[in-house]
């Protein structure tokens, strides 16, 4: 008896082994550790997002706007563009020196060339061409009239003049030292600062000013990727707060934000966007931010009200109840949890939506302004460089954009599976 007796407390001593189970984001993490298009989709989206981090705070593509080419220069691996009439490094960045030297036959000691003197040499039929100051020019034999007569006779005369009596102010003084200190007096050495000198061919091209496409596009997906971010927060918060009331309470609240679901339902997406657009007049990306959000938040409200009207009356929900939590207790700290994956997974989609969106819009005219760059703008500048024949701003902004969407689109639906809480238990226990 005694015996029994001390098997029976060794027994009761025995400690029990106490596990946990994992929560929904562990095991969603352990069955997106075994897809291998997962985490490549990831890996990418990181990158651009690390990217995006690194432009904004100007450690990469922060000189994007210099321009370090020739204008339409082709990439490194097309080679130098030869073609006839193309822009070359000796036309787009020097210029033939202007012959220094008074004019002959006058006192005036300009550099500046008469761009129409042989023309007015015609018309007056093989006059000379510095009269004197008191003769009125001569009409040709023919009896031809000079229409500009009267102009070079008082053009001739402060040229006649002496250079210290001269009193007349020469509005282009300023803009002709400043060219020809450019380009510095013939056979003499230059003292002015050396003009840099454009490549003919960066490693993927350069734009119709000479910018360089890469750093372009790096600068581009910094706009791009940040109005798809924070159009879906928007969107995302807009939906979830309004799907949580009306799938909540129900009734006539119910009845009043499924009529104004309905309203902006009812209108074609991209219709309605270009319509807010062209009312607010005002193109910047927090503009682009507030037209995206405002307008993309249906999607994220249908399925949250789904959700809460499946959850409001669980047990765990009437629990709450039963202790005295609030409405807004809940909603937010006791469902909210347990719908969380349906708005991580629908603010995800979104990122993908907007991103397009702003990209449809900078390409129509209705996005960033002129002097910010996003890859819209780089494509609705590339239609006219593809007219002739210029496809490498194209190519890069298009397929950047094409590589992050597909991989987000990727991401997003291993995400959803991953996520998933029918799949628990086939894989990642």
């Amino acid at each position: 008896m005694n015996e029994l007796t001390m098997k029976s407390g060794t027994a009761a001593r025995r400690e029990i082994p106490h596990t946990v189970s994992p929560g929904l984001w562990t095991l969603a993490w352990r069955r997106l550790k075994t897809d291998s298009v997962a985490m490549v989709s990831l890996a990418i989206v990181t990158a651009f997002m690390l990217l995006m981090i690194l432009s904004a705070l100007g450690v990469v593509a922060k000189d994007w706007s210099r321009e370090v080419g020739i204008n339409y220069a082709p990439p490194s691996f097309l080679g130098a563009d030869d073609t006839p009439g193309s822009p070359t490094i000796a036309n787009t960045v020097a210029a033939p020196p202007v012959p220094a030297g008074p004019t002959p036959g006058s006192a005036f000691n300009s550099t500046v060339v008469d761009p129409i003197g042989e023309v007015i040499a015609e018309l007056k039929g093989g006059a000379k061409a510095t009269p004197a100051p008191a003769a009125a020019p001569a009409p040709a034999a023919s009896g031809f009239v000079d229409p500009l007569a009267d102009v070079m006779k008082e053009i001739e005369a402060q040229k006649s003049a002496p250079a210290t009596e001269s009193k007349s102010v020469d509005p282009l003084a300023d803009v002709m030292r400043d060219i020809q200190a450019g380009k510095g007096a013939a056979g003499a050495p230059s003292t002015a600062p050396a003009v840099e000198e454009r490549r003919a061919t960066l490693p993927f091209g350069a734009d119709k000013w000479g910018r360089d496409v890469i750093a372009k596009t790096i600068k581009g997906s910094e706009t791009s990727i940040f109005v798809g971010l924070a159009a879906a927060l928007v969107a995302t918060f807009i939906g979830t707060v309004l799907g949580a009331f009306a799938g909540y309470y129900g009734h006539w609240v119910d009845d009043t934000l499924n009529w104004f679901y309905s309203v902006f339902s009812s209108i074609p997406y991209l219709l309605l966007i270009l319509a807010v657009a062209a009312v607010l007049q005002h193109k910047g990306t927090l503009t682009i931010v507030l037209i995206l959000g405002l307008t993309g938040w249906t999607g994220a409200f249908r399925l949250i009200r789904a959700e809460y009207l499946k959850h409001k009356g669980r047990e765990y929900v009437q629990a709450a109840d039963a202790i005295g939590a609030s409405n807004t207790r809940r909603m937010f700290k006791h469902i909210f949890p347990n719908v969380s994956h349906v708005v991580l997974v629908q603010m995800s989609i979104l990122v993908v939506a907007f991103i397009k969106s702003e990209v449809i819009l900078s390409f129509l005219g209705f996005g960033v302004p002129v002097d910010v760059v996003s890859w819209g703008s780089m494509l609705n500048e590339a239609q006219n460089e593809l007219l002739l024949g210029k496809w490498w701003q194209l190519a890069a902004a298009g397929g950047a954009m094409a590589v992050l969407v597909t991989a987000f689109s990727l991401f997003t639906d291993a995400l959803r599976d991953a996520l998933d809480p029918k799949l628990k238990g086939k894989a990642g226990h």
